[in-house]
């Protein structure tokens, strides 16, 4: 069976266990979805292929944009629908703003790409972490990967009042962690491949999603499309959920589409792809992610954020802004 057959079957399957009909109200001829190019996703076989249009019942147009901020912007001003692997530090920094946005979905993780490196020649790991205290680390300030720290941190019983947290930018936190000027650094993609040339991870991806400290980009829609038309962000989510199951079962037959559709060349494409995960419905839906630990995660991000200038102030939950029932 070709790839197409596969996504087609499972998409079918999941639809009928997702949405009992198409709700009358339904008068949409398209919609818009936000997303990446050069950002590969187990969904790519769907977009390419029209299953989304097929399972939809309407066209589904794909614009791409150069960063969350901008797909906030569009999804206010009602150009675009779905956001499809939206930062989750735009959505934060919008919602907190006033933006009509709600997350049904998680994307993509990418756990193992946004770490803290220690030096090897600290001999500091997990298991004597307090003596990162009074010893300079290497930071971002006032985003995802400086919250990470902090909850990393906590969890490993370090006081992070007397670490002497620097703001420095990941290619800069690498370069101090190469010279020595800082005995960690934290940051994600080239900056982190050149940490790792000189240290090891304090805790990797897998050990930080354990406990609930997770790297991941969002599904989010506009709350005026959620209620008019609930049943197109089912579909749409039964969809992406049959495509990551196909893409799962058989990889490297989803490869070259999947490529194509990211406008990379395949080897790119593989490489990037061996850093994400694409979770279940069932998993998104469990304790350490939409079940209640990304509710906690996006209130301690915006704190975080205030704290450190980047945002005005954050409200008192967010839970009205997240919304796992699409998930079926």
């Amino acid at each position: 069976m070709s790839v197409k057959s596969k996504l087609t079957a499972l998409a079918s399957g999941v639809l009928l266990t997702a949405v009992g009909g198409i709700s009358s109200a339904l008068a949409l001829d398209e919609i818009t979805v936000a997303y990446f190019l050069e950002w590969p996703t187990a969904n790519q076989v769907a977009q390419l292929e029209e299953t989304y249009d097929k399972e939809l019942g309407v066209k589904v147009n794909w614009r791409a944009f150069g960063n969350g901020n901008e797909m906030t912007q569009a999804m206010v001003s009602g150009d675009i629908q779905i956001a499809y692997s939206q930062g989750f530090v735009p959505f934060v920094v919008g919602v907190s703003t006033g933006a009509p946005l709600k997350m049904v979905g998680v994307a993509v993780t990418y756990a193992e790409n946004d770490l803290c490196v220690v030096r090897d020649d600290a001999g500091i790991t997990k298991d004597n972490a307090k003596e990162l205290e009074g010893k300079k680390v290497a930071t971002p300030i006032g985003n995802v990967t400086h919250y990470k720290l902090l909850r990393t941190l906590d969890h490993l019983g370090v006081d992070v009042n007397k670490v002497n947290l620097v703001q420095m930018n990941p290619p800069d936190g690498a370069v101090a962690l190469t010279r020595g000027d800082v005995v960690m650094a934290c940051g994600f993609g080239g900056a982190l491949s050149r940490m790792r040339e000189v240290g090891s991870p304090l805790m990797t991806g897998a050990e930080q999603e354990a406990i609930g400290i997770n790297t991941f980009d969002i599904i989010s829609v506009t709350e005026s499309f959620a209620k008019e038309h609930p049943e197109l962000v089912e579909k749409f989510m039964a969809v992406t959920e049959a495509a990551n199951a196909a893409y799962k079962a058989d990889p490297d037959a989803a490869l070259p589409t999947i490529a194509k559709a990211a406008g990379m060349d395949e080897d790119a494409t593989k490489s990037t792809l061996a850093n994400f995960g694409f979770p279940s419905a069932a998993d998104q839906k469990s304790e350490n992610w939409l079940g209640g630990g990304v509710q906690q995660m996006t209130k301690g991000v915006a704190d975080v954020m205030v704290e450190a200038g980047g945002m005005d102030a954050a409200l008192d939950s967010y839970d009205q802004f997240i919304d796992p029932n699409y998930l079926n």
